[in-house]
């Protein structure tokens, strides 16, 4: 998952939502059709990436995850944003949003429209 993740999160030209999660996880549960609501209405202008924490200890440890569900939004490669416990979808839209303004993104382009 390493390569992929910097392939895929830190290489992004769209913001990307981590979201940081275990299966045994109550309120990572509550996060998830959150998520799938996110994935659906931005899927052209961000990504959103899911990290087992169980699985990927490293990746955890690697951003400082103590609390699960904890989301990061990435924009040009940083975290822009951090999320620690459930977030509503306005939030994490807000938060992608702010991400993909700072990415020189604007609702009307895509990321393949930027010169």
């Amino acid at each position: 998952m390493e390569s992929s993740f910097e392939h895929d999160i830190l290489e992004s030209p769209v913001p990307v939502l981590v979201d940081f999660w275990a299966p045994w996880c109550g309120p990572c549960r509550i996060q998830l059709p959150i998520l799938e609501e996110i994935t659906r209405g931005e899927a052209e202008s961000a990504r959103v990436i899911k990290v087992n924490v169980d699985e990927q200890p490293e990746l955890a440890g690697r951003f400082g995850i103590a609390s699960i569900p904890t989301l990061l939004v990435f924009s040009n490669g940083r975290v822009h944003r951090r999320f620690v416990g459930v977030q509503s979808a306005a939030t994490l839209r807000s938060a992608l949003r702010a991400a993909a303004a700072q990415q020189g993104i604007g609702e009307d382009s895509t990321p393949d429209s930027r010169h």
